[in-house]
């Protein structure tokens, strides 16, 4: 079958490539499409030029439901939902597949998933149901992130869970907050931001500190930091002060270099620190099933899909990368018309 890729040949410039896809697996035609801080790193060239150097041309995007144009596996039929899992394991391996390096992932390791067609292992897609919302559904990747943080944090943690502190008024932030408060409905989620217009959207927390101006009395039980970038090291300092003995420090957000880590602290109050990235199949069920059993959900997400761009032309493409970057809040949606 022939298939058009459209890969980021050098920041800012997207160009079509011809390939060959085998009669095999699960191939699906993408209809909804979600643009991640991680894309836009490639498209800036904020990456390091080493790393740019090594990996581009690359056809970008990891967050993507589609429908199923043929299967041979039998476990799916032809016009399925589905929402793409990017990260691709090879191999067997004693860690979970989302930390082994024997993974692969769309858009970072190989191509995305901004082709006309998407070939991909049975064990890389799910089903959702022919009534979930697919704009939002398009970012069920990032969702499954948070769900495999919370789930490990849910196994590790020693203390109790009265109160939880979430770093980070974008988009990371208010889903991990939203699926928090799913999860430990009993627990004060508490959101800690420096946009006040954002922090105003989470009318589902219990309570909203913009982070310059947070009362000596709050103190947290664990935290989650989902802010990302140098303003990370700021986040965690903060943390480090307001959460309370042997509680766990949940980091979510992703920086490109090093930031200082007040050690002396993290010993004197027994902290655990935990890492988290991507996820595993499991995730993405896990929030498939979460979605079906609380649809109530939908009402709060739909609110980080304001933005919904028709992509025809691959000017197109370019032109949603550049609004997304300037946008405040909110995930960009491609409606994929390829």
């Amino acid at each position: 079958m022939i298939n058009i890729v459209y890969r980021l040949k050098s920041p800012k410039f997207f160009e079509e490539a011809i390939d060959e896809i085998e009669l095999g697996g699960v191939i699906v035609r993408p209809t909804y499409l979600s643009i991640c801080q991680a894309d836009q790193r490639y498209y800036q060239g904020s990456r390091p030029a080493e790393v740019l150097e090594e990996k581009l041309p690359m056809a970008l995007i990891h967050e993507a439901v589609g429908e199923v144009v043929f299967d041979d596996s039998g476990e799916f039929k032809s016009g399925d939902n589905v929402v793409l899992i990017p990260n691709t394991p090879e191999g067997e391996d004693v860690y979970r597949a989302n930390y082994s390096y024997n993974s692969k992932f769309r858009g970072s390791g190989f191509d995305g998933f901004t082709s006309d067609l998407i070939k991909l292992d049975a064990s890389r897609v799910v089903k959702i149901p022919d009534d979930f919302n697919l704009q939002v559904s398009a970012f069920i990747e990032l969702l499954s992130v948070a769900y495999q943080g919370i789930s490990k944090f849910d196994e590790i943690s020693i203390t109790p869970k009265d109160v939880l502190g979430v770093w980070g008024d974008g988009n990371l932030g208010f889903i991990t907050a939203l699926l928090l408060k799913e999860k430990f409905p009993e627990s004060k989620i508490f959101v800690f931001g420096k946009h006040m217009e954002n922090l105003s959207l989470f009318s589902f927390a219990d309570g909203i500190y913009p982070i310059h101006n947070v009362s000596k009395d709050v103190t947290i039980d664990h935290a989650f930091e989902c802010v990302g970038s140098s303003a990370s090291q700021s986040a965690i300092d903060q943390i480090i002060d307001l959460i309370n003995p042997q509680g766990t420090i949940n980091l979510f957000g992703v920086s490109e270099y090093p930031i200082p880590l007040n050690t002396r602290m993290v010993l004197e109050k027994g902290l655990t620190i935990q890492g988290n990235s991507r996820s595993e199949r499991e995730d993405f069920v896990g929030v498939v099933e979460t979605l079906k059993q609380n649809p109530k959900l939908f009402e709060y997400l739909e609110k980080l899909a304001p933005q919904i761009y028709e992509i025809n032309p691959i000017n197109d493409l370019k032109e949603a990368f550049d609004r997304d970057y300037i946008s405040r809040f909110g995930k960009t949606i491609l409606k994929w018309n390829k």
